[in-house]
């Protein structure tokens, strides 16, 4: 695997604003699949039509090529897609009965994971200095959820949901330099439609209402487009760096929580906010160092 560039001058931002637009995007995703929970639709349901939804809308501009077309049996192709649908359907879950906050709060498990199996199987080199900064990030995370992870069974889901998401940041920094950010959006997408297709069989399907189809497809294209963008910046740093930036997550999930649901973090939220935020602007800073050595 190649290494990633140096993170120095204007591609300190640009990372950091792609990974932010891509929880922005992903989190609104999420948001309009726990109001279409909220309506009446199975979560699997509505995971399922994200995934094959999106599957459709980028089957036309992922420029597939003939040459690519044994690539799809690649095992770490499959399995990321495989990865991403379980943790799809696991947050989908969660979100059906539990606070957006808190679900997110047991969600960011994730980044950890992901920072674990890099290390492992990656060969990604943990330094004290990176692992604090995670660290210091789950503390902001804790400050804002304060925490209350024994609510119920969906947050089990949740926590289900950050182990697979974890696993998927790591395999997508496996694969990153090796296919096309449109094959690897194609790919999760087809193959998480694929891992889900009983689901249309064994549930009714809603009666659909021009809210509702506006939902499926925001649900769809926020997804799809905030895992183009995550994946690009896996391709510009390793996950080690891209792990605590994550955390910045939390931010659009506590605002897009405000906005579609009326819950308002307080003082303490906010402040752990700001330790998210400043976590993932260290983890570049020490990045960028690190690439001028």
């Amino acid at each position: 695997m190649p290494d990633a560039p140096s993170l120095t001058g204007g591609r300190f931002w640009l990372i950091l604003g792609a990974v932010f637009s891509a929880m922005t995007l992903i989190v609104l995703g999420d948001t309009a699949g726990k109001a279409l929970t909220q309506h009446g639709v199975p979560p699997l349901y509505v995971a399922w039509a994200r995934f094959t939804l999106g599957a459709l809308i980028a089957l036309p501009f992922c420029g597939l090529r003939r040459a690519e077309l044994p690539l799809l049996t690649h095992r770490k192709i499959i399995l990321r897609g495989l990865l991403i649908g379980s943790g799809v359907a696991c947050i989908v879950t969660a979100l059906s009965t539990e606070p957006l906050a808190d679900v997110f709060g047991a969600f960011f498990v994730g980044p950890i994971v992901s920072y674990i199996l890099a290390a492992l199987f990656l060969r990604e080199p943990i330094t004290r200095w990176r692992s604090a900064l995670l660290a210091m990030g789950f503390a902001g995370v804790l400050l804002v959820v304060k925490p209350g992870f024994g609510a119920g069974p969906g947050m089990v889901f949740a926590l289900l949901a950050g182990v697979f998401y974890g696993a998927f940041l790591a395999m997508t920094r496996a694969v990153a330099g090796q296919y096309r950010p449109r094959f690897l959006i194609l790919t999760q997408l087809g193959y998480a439609a694929a891992l889900l297709m009983p689901v249309p069989v064994l549930l009714s399907a809603p009666a659909l209402t021009p809210w509702l189809t506006l939902l499926f497809v925001v649900s769809a294209l926020c997804s799809a487009g905030g895992n183009l963008f995550l994946v690009w910046a896996n391709r510009q740093a390793p996950a080690s760096v891209i792990a605590p930036l994550i955390y910045t997550q939390l931010i659009a999930a506590t605002i897009l929580g405000w906005l579609a649901f009326g819950d308002w973090p307080d003082a303490v939220a906010f402040a752990g906010l700001a330790v998210i935020f400043l976590s993932g602007i260290l983890s570049l800073r020490a990045a960028g160092r690190e690439g001028r050595r």
